[in-house]
């Protein structure tokens, strides 16, 4: 039987596994056995560019927080080598950085699961997902979309602007004529 503070202590890290993982906009279990510091390195780097919480976690441990948020089909990809990668912001960020690793490092590294909004991602979600642009990159094709017309628009008021102020007529004036 454990003594008290140890149990103390596993379930306060279940208790804060349990909520980071509610408040995640989404969830990504991977087994990382195999690779090497300097890549777990680079990997934490873009995870952490991108505002991604990346952490080793127990199994057992794992368990008890998913089982708690009802993400019980989660509970057979827990064994071996299992780290969590959570955010609450771009939804997106987790599956592409650790989709586009797991290809860079082929067998060595794996995403076990997904959730996103209190569901258990299948394998084909997670790789249609995983192929969208980043939130920053969707926002900045929508500001282009929406701005291309206005800027194309004033490009011609300033052309015809430019030429009643040098006195020339409109094309436009001119073919009526």
């Amino acid at each position: 039987m454990p003594n008290a503070q140890v149990l103390s202590e596993k379930q306060a890290i279940v208790a804060a596994l349990t909520d980071r993982m509610q408040n995640a906009s989404c969830g990504v279990l991977v087994d990382y056995e195999g690779i090497t510091v300097a890549q777990d390195t680079e990997l934490r780097t873009a995870l952490r560019q991108e505002d991604v919480e990346y952490t080793v976690i127990k199994n057992t441990l794992a368990r008890r927080a998913i089982d708690s948020l009802g993400y019980s089909a989660l509970d057979e990809k827990l064994n071996g080598t299992t780290s969590l990668a959570t955010t609450t912001g771009d939804p997106i960020a987790p599956l592409r950085i650790l989709t586009d690793y797991a290809k860079k490092m082929n067998s060595k590294f794996a995403v076990k699961a997904a959730f996103m909004e209190n569901k258990v991602l299948s394998e084909a979600e997670i790789a249609e997902l995983s192929t969208l642009s980043s939130k920053k990159d969707l926002q900045a094709q929508l500001i282009g979309a929406v701005c291309g017309p206005v800027i194309g628009l004033l490009g011609v008021l300033e052309a015809i602007i430019a030429k009643e102020e040098s006195g020339e007529e409109p094309a436009a004036e001119a073919a009526a004529e």
